[in-house]
C-alpha cells in the first residue's frame, strides 16, 4: 500500500509544519494557579506536549509574557522554557497580546497564516488576541486542552464565542497527528511517539 502524492505543505488546508506557527501567552505561575476549569497537573503536561510538538516539527514559535518588566509577574514556567531554550518571551503591559507592537510584529514575521494558540485564560489572554487574528484574516486553532479558566462557565463560553467567531478548536493530539499525517515520515517518528506516550502514560 502506497501513500498518496505528498500535498503543497504551504497551501494544505490541513495543519504542515510548513504553514502553522504556535503562539504560547502568559504560562506564569499566577496564571497557572489560578485556573479552575482544568486540573492544573494535566493543563501543563499538555502545553508542554504542544511546545514539544511545535520543536519537533520546526514550527515558529512566539512567546509572550505579561507584566514581568514591571516586576508585577514572573516569567513563564520552567517546564515550557526547558522545551524552548532560546526563544526569548515578548513582554507586554496590554492585557491583549494583539495590542502590543512587538507581538504582533513577530506574528507576522512567521510568515504563516495557521496559528495555533494556547493562552492562560482563555477568557482573556486566548479570546482577544484570537479574535483580532481572525479579523485580521488569520486562521486560528486555539488549542483547547492546552488552556483554561478561572472557572469553568468562563472557558467554556469564551471557547464558544470563539467558535462563533471561526476559530477551529483543537487539541494537542490532533495537532501532532496532523502534523505527522504519514507514518513515512520517519524522521519525526520516534519523537511523535516519544511525545504521545509521554503523556498518555501518565
Amino acid at each position: 500500500m502506497a501513500s498518496g502524492k505528498i500535498r503543497d505543505p504551504r497551501a494544505d488546508h490541513l495543519l504542515t509544519p510548513q504553514n502553522a506557527a504556535l503562539l504560547i501567552i502568559d504560562y506564569q505561575p499566577t496564571q497557572v494557579s489560578s485556573i479552575a476549569s482544568r486540573e492544573k497537573r494535566a493543563l501543563i503536561a499538555n502545553v508542554v506536549a504542544l511546545a514539544r510538538t511545535a520543536k519537533l516539527y520546526g514550527l515558529p514559535v512566539v512567546l509572550s509574557t505579561v507584566n514581568v518588566k514591571t516586576n508585577i509577574n514572573k516569567p513563564t514556567i520552567h517546564q515550557i522554557t526547558d522545551v524552548l531554550p532560546g526563544i526569548e518571551a515578548i513582554d507586554r503591559t496590554a492585557i491583549n497580546a494583539w495590542e502590543d507592537e512587538d507581538f504582533v510584529r513577530a506574528v507576522r514575521g512567521t510568515e504563516r497564516q495557521k496559528l495555533l494558540i494556547a493562552a492562560l485564560w482563555t477568557e482573556v489572554c486566548l479570546l482577544l488576541p484570537a479574535l483580532d487574528a481572525l479579523h485580521e484574516g488569520y486562521e486560528v486553532y486555539p488549542v483547547i486542552d492546552a488552556v483554561g479558566g478561572t472557572s469553568k462557565e468562563a472557558h467554556e463560553l469564551a471557547v464558544e464565542r470563539l467558535i462563533q467567531a471561526g476559530a477551529k478548536p483543537a487539541s494537542w493530539i490532533q495537532v501532532i497527528c496532523e502534523l505527522q499525517r504519514d507514518w513515512n515520515r520517519r524522521a519525526t517518528v520516534p519523537g511523535f511517539s516519544e511525545i504521545l506516550f509521554a503523556v498518555e502514560g501518565g
